[in-house]
This record gives C-alpha cells, sequence and structure tokens, in this order.
C-alpha cells in the first residue's frame, strides 16, 4: 500500500536487540510455507463474531509461524482446531528464548502458560515437549527481586501485568511444586503476584492506562487479562479482567477511525505511525469490530480473543466502534495519576512496592521518583541491566547524592531534559466525522523531553496521516529517533477539527541527546493522498471525501531526498507553530472551496501565539502561555473526566462506569 519502507521501518523501531526465536529449524511436511496477505478494509466484512472469528481462525492456519517472539502464536490456532502439523521446534525455540531470560520472555510465556492450561494434552505435542515447558515455567524469573542478572523489563505497565499474570497462573498451575530461581512454592508465588495483578486492575479500572491508547501496547495488554479471565481460580480477579478488557476495547473504539486506532498514543513505533493498517491493535480491530487487518505482524491479543470462550464483545462497543456515519463525535477522557498524588493511589511509601508501581507510570528520573530508582537500581542489580546502563558511570554520585537528599534537586534542575518517559495524567481529545479523525493530547507536557508519545495525530484512511514532531536526531530508537522520538515536546491543543501545535525548545544542552535538532517536522505523505495543493502558505491534502490544511509560522520545505522524499515537511527553528484543519466535503463542498475558504483566512502567529479565523470554528487563539479561546470564550483543556462522550459521563476515578449508545447499554462496576 506505500512506497515507504515498512520492513525497515519495522526493524528500526524495536526497543531491544533481538526479538528473534533462534534455531527453528525447517517447517514440517505440510506446513504452510508463504504468507498470505490479508488486506485492509474500512467496511465490517461480517457482521457476526462467530463469522469473524472463523475468517481469523482460517487466515492464522493458512499462515506459518515466523522466528519473531510473537511468532508462535498461530501455533495455538493449530492446536486449537486440531488441525496440524504443528511448527514443534518453533514452540521448542520460544521455550528457549524464556529460558534465556532475553527482553520481553513475559510475552512469549503468556503463550506457553495457555497452551499448559488449554492444550497440554493435544496429540500434535510430544511428550518431549510437554516436559520442556514445564520446566521451563518452573526455571523462569518471575521478578526482579529473584536471583539472577538480566536485562529483562519487568516495570512498564505492560510488563506489570505480563509478568504477574504469568507468576499467578503458573504457581496456580503447580501450587506445591518449587520454583527452581526462587525457591518459593506455586502457592506463595500465587499470593505474592495476586496482590500486583488487584493492585494493577485498580488503577486500570479508575484511572485508565498510562502507556495510553497504545496501538503497540494495548496488543500486550490484552492476553494477559484473557488468561486471567479464562484460568485464574480467584472469581473476583476473573470479574475485574473482563471490565479492564471491556475499558480497553471501549477505549479502542472511541478512539479508532474504521478500524485504524489512529489517535494520540502514550507509546508507540515509527512502523504503526507512518503506518495504521499496520499497527499492532488491527488484527484485533477486524476480529472484534469488523474493520482493520489481519495484518500478521502482531498477533497476541487477537489469537488470544479467537481462543478465548469466555469473553463476548459487549454490543454497545461493537455499535460505537462500527457507527462510521455519524456527523460529529467528540471525546474527551482523563488518564494516568500525577506523580505528587502518589500516595492517593497507593504509591505514597518509599520501598520497592512504591518504586515499580511508579515506574510504571515512566518515573525513572522524575524528580518525585529518582530517589526511588535508584534504590532501585541498587536493590534488583540493574546497573547491570542493559535498560539502565547509562545510569552506570554515574553509579557513585547517584548512590551518594540518595543518602545526602541531592539527586531530588539535581533531577528537578534537569526535568525538561531527563524526565522523558514520564506518563503521567493526560487529558485527551478525539473529534471523529465520517471523512476523517483529530486526535490529541490537550498541552502534555509541553517543553518537555519526551521518548516514544505520540502526542497528535490526523487520520484521512489507513496511510494518508499527518503529524508532527521535533524529532529526538536522526537515530531508530527513542528518544532519537526520527519520527517516534520526542526532541521536546509541544503544547498541541484541539478544538473540534482545529488543532494548534506550539514548539518552544529552550534547553540549551541534552544530557540525553547527541544533539537537538533545530527544525520541527511534518509527516505528510504526498503520494497518499488524492491531492495535494500548496496555496497561501498552506498545505492541503485531500483523501476521497475528506481534506487536511497544515500551516507552519515559519514556512517550510518538502523533504527531497531518502525514505521520506515528498513525505517530509521540515520547518526551521525551535520554535514554531503548526497549525491544521480539517474538513470534509460535505461540511465544505468541493476540496477548492476549502482550500480557498482557508487560505484567505486571517491567522497571525506572533511568537508563540496565534490568532486565526476558522472558517468552521470561527476566531480561535491560543499560545505558549495563553489559554485556548474559542469567539473570545476560554475553553479549559484540562481536568476531564474520566469519559466524557456521546455514550458515556462518568467522573475521573468513579467506581461506575456507564455506557450507553443506540439503545444498547452496559454497566461497569468496580
Amino acid at each position: 500500500m506505500s512506497d515507504i519502507d515498512v520492513d525497515q521501518a519495522f526493524s528500526a523501531t524495536t526497543s531491544v536487540q533481538d526479538f528473534k526465536l533462534k534455531n527453528i529449524g525447517s517447517a514440517p511436511a505440510g506446513y504452510p510455507q508463504t504468507r498470505v496477505e490479508d488486506s485492509y478494509t474500512n467496511e465490517v466484512f461480517a457482521e457476526t463474531y462467530d463469522e469473524r472469528k472463523a475468517a481469523f481462525i482460517e487466515h492464522a492456519l493458512n499462515n506459518p509461524g515466523s522466528d519473531s517472539i510473537k511468532g508462535m502464536f498461530y501455533e495455538l490456532i493449530r492446536l486449537q482446531q486440531r488441525r496440524g502439523p504443528v511448527h514443534e521446534q518453533l514452540l521448542f525455540s520460544a521455550l528457549g528464548y524464556i529460558d534465556d531470560r532475553l527482553d520481553c520472555a513475559d510475552f512469549v510465556l503468556t503463550g506457553i502458560v495457555r497452551l499448559y492450561y488449554q492444550f497440554l494434552d493435544s496429540d500434535l505435542l510430544s511428550d518431549d515437549f510437554r516436559a520442556k515447558a514445564r520446566q521451563t515455567i518452573l526455571d523462569f524469573k518471575y521478578w526482579p527481586d529473584e536471583p539472577g542478572t538480566d536485562s529483562m523489563c519487568y516495570w512498564t505497565e505492560n510488563h506489570h501485568i505480563l509478568f504477574s499474570t504469568n507468576e499467578y497462573l503458573a504457581g496456580q498451575l503447580f501450587p506445591d511444586s518449587i520454583f527452581t530461581n526462587s525457591g518459593m512454592s506455586g502457592r506463595d508465588k500465587q499470593a505474592r503476584a495476586l496482590k500486583r495483578i488487584e493492585k494493577w486492575l485498580e488503577l486500570r479500572f479508575f484511572t485508565g492506562f498510562s502507556e495510553w491508547l497504545s496501538n503497540v501496547y494495548y496488543d500486550e495488554d490484552l492476553p494477559p487479562l484473557l488468561n486471567l479471565l479464562d484460568f485464574a481460580g480467584d472469581k473476583e480477579v476473573v470479574r475485574r479482567a473482563r471490565l479492564v478488557i471491556d475499558l480497553m476495547l471501549y477505549d479502542m473504539a472511541i478512539n479508532s477511525y474504521y478500524g485504524l486506532f489512529a489517535c494520540t498514543h502514550g507509546r508507540t513505533y515509527t512502523k504503526e505511525k507512518i503506518n495504521p493498517y499496520l499497527e499492532s491493535t488491527t488484527d484485533t480491530a477486524k476480529l472484534l469490530f469488523g474493520m482493520g487487518s489481519f495484518a500478521n505482524e502482531d498477533n497476541m491479543s487477537a489469537v488470544m480473543f479467537a481462543l478465548s470462550d469466555n469473553y463476548e464483545l459487549p454490543k454497545v462497543i461493537f455499535d460505537i466502534a462500527t457507527d462510521t456515519a455519524r456527523e460529529e463525535w467528540v471525546s474527551r477522557q482523563r488518564v494516568s495519576i500525577k506523580f505528587r498524588d502518589a500516595k492517593k493511589w497507593g504509591y505514597g511509601k518509599f520501598d520497592l512496592e512504591s518504586a515499580m508501581g511508579l515506574l510504571s507510570f515512566g518515573g525513572y528520573c522524575h524528580h518525585r521518583t529518582f530517589n526511588h530508582m535508584a534504590l532501585m537500581l541498587d536493590e534488583f542489580r540493574w546497573w547491570e541491566n542493559g535498560f539502565f546502563l547509562e545510569f552506570v558511570p554515574s553509579k557513585r554520585s547517584i548512590q551518594i547524592g540518595r543518602r545526602i537528599g541531592l539527586t531530588t534537586l539535581v533531577a528537578w534542575l534537569l526535568r525538561k531534559d531527563i524526565s522523558r518517559n514520564v506518563l503521567d495524567e493526560n487529558n485527551i481529545y478525539t473529534y471523529r466525522t465520517p471523512d476523517y479523525m483529530l486526535s490529541t493530547s490537550q498541552a502534555f507536557r509541553p517543553g518537555y523531553g519526551g521518548d516514544q508519545q505520540h502526542i497528535w495525530q490526523a487520520t484521512l484512511d489507513g496511510e494518508a496521516v499527518c503529524f508532527t514532531t521535533h524529532p529526538g536526531g536522526y537515530g531508530l530508537q527513542a528518544p532519537e529517533a526520527y519520527w517516534h522520538g520526542n526532541g521536546f515536546m509541544p503544547k498541541a491543543v484541539q478544538h473540534k477539527n482545529v488543532a494548534f501545535i506550539f514548539y518552544n525548545v529552550t534547553v540549551k544542552r541534552s544530557l540525553l541527546l547527541k544533539e537537538i535538532l533545530d527544525f520541527t517536522h511534518a509527516f505528510f505523505p504526498r503520494q497518499r493522498f488524492d491531492r495535494v495543493v500548496e496555496q497561501g502558505g498552506w498545505v492541503f491534502g485531500e483523501k476521497k471525501d475528506g481534506f487536511i490544511a497544515l500551516y507552519s509560522g515559519n514556512g517550510y520545505r518538502w523533504q527531497q531526498e531518502g525514505e521520506y522524499s515528498d513525505a517530509e515537511l521540515i520547518a526551521p527553528g525551535r520554535r514554531n507553530i503548526w497549525v491544521v484543519e480539517m474538513g470534509r466535503r460535505a461540511q465544505h463542498g468541493s476540496f477548492e472551496m476549502f482550500i480557498d475558504s482557508i487560505s484567505s483566512a486571517d491567522i497571525v502567529a506572533e511568537g508563540l501565539n496565534v490568532r486565526y479565523c476558522s472558517p468552521s470554528q470561527g476566531p480561535i487563539s491560543a499560545g505558549w502561555s495563553a489559554p485556548l479561546r474559542v469567539e473570545g470564550k476560554t475553553v479549559s483543556i484540562s481536568d476531564y473526566k474520566r469519559y466524557d462522550n456521546p455514550s458515556c459521563t462518568a467522573e475521573f476515578g468513579t467506581a461506575e462506569i456507564n455506557i450507553a449508545y443506540g439503545g444498547e447499554k452496559l454497566s461497569l462496576k468496580y
């Protein structure tokens, strides 16, 4: 679908060094040899879930596994359907990946745990595999306080629930066995993991996700929840896991566009940003909502839904996701917590439990959490963890500084540069019509260094998307990735179909970036639009019946070299204002009328303030230090409710969320 090298983009966006299973060997006779491509659909391809599930299963059966860490999940479908052969050597390689304690081994173990519960007696598996799987489960390191040095990531929001669920269900499998790495009984492991699971479920229900609306990490969060739903012996855990699954799919429904989870994201990667039809959640969207693609890129959650007999998508969520004809959908929601409220949410102590909890919100170098980070570096032997090697040269200074209180001061002084991973409270605004969607994190940490945060996006279809960043560098990994890394984040504000994006990079030197780039840029892939016109300082794009207009206060030039030739607009300067307005044929008339109305509209950008007379919304103004005003009235961009949209109004932190739409209702009570 695209002229951009998707495979290169994918390989460039991993945050680990390998992600490959080793020694998978040759596939058995009769095994699928070549990948069968599916196509993205923007219409519900089958009305019933059973039909969609059958289509996904057939797709999985006709496709081979791969040497990626998610490449063994299709083997679970073959086991369920009793339609071999199964590539057992691929499954053995998955066990080897877990045994080696490589990063994301918890992803792989999630599939193995399900296999053990659901398919262990399959005649498609050998006794050797069954014995090896049991030993792998008993030998694994389930939490950083256990013996052994490794470079697994345990602490982000998704890894938190993956590791904890694996430990809980493994302990439940073997309650009286001794787990060799920790020396603990399965019953003891189950009990300690349960506490983490309960806390995780509580925070996700009451405060949403810190890795908000992630088109990558929702695919990692759903599998452990589905494993809990299907296999946990604790009925209350099962009930609450179902609640959070419902809310995750509701998040997807209210922030998706024809099956594309193409909104603002807490964490994402280049491949998913520039190619929404290949995002990690697209398989699940097509399975549950009927729109999307069985893309073969990431298949964990789609496979798990297809394997689960205990989850049924509430019809109201399906109806919201598939109502593509609604003229206007405005959604406001608040997610995550403020670090100053840590005590309120159960993380107020200076101990390892609070430290791990705060780290799941990106509290690496935040001044309120840096001492917690230093504590874990010592207690968990993380000085040797590959993720934290950048701390090693300052090891002695950090250890002394923590004892005398200096680290907090230093972290505060350097806060705009070093607290890049923070994923604290965020207010999200999504505006959807039949012909486009615009989504923004309202003024999320403006001027602070960023990492994988995706602040705003305009979407017209699976390829015609637009967003801006101040790139962290020319590298391939965040924060220095060219597209999914952030040098310093903007103040982005949105009202309906209009958004202002202010960049104000004031940090002179960075400890974490090789250099601070002197430009901002926009992804605007000319070749993916039906027409692109430049007029009056604006760049206009037309895709089907949707329109976009993009303006740069500092002017712009088209990239003319390399992979992003004619797909990138580059604007000089560390201070700039970008303006975007969306439109559609049904509202604005022809593309030419849209161009004329916007290019002739008054727009004044002075310093870091802008006044714009929008043809559709009237006078709008905002600034780096000035509020968003529409027709002279201040519009709030903070303190949103948990949900505020046509289907739900729920206060932040509420224990009851009621959803109603088109005659269907759903009541979720924690």
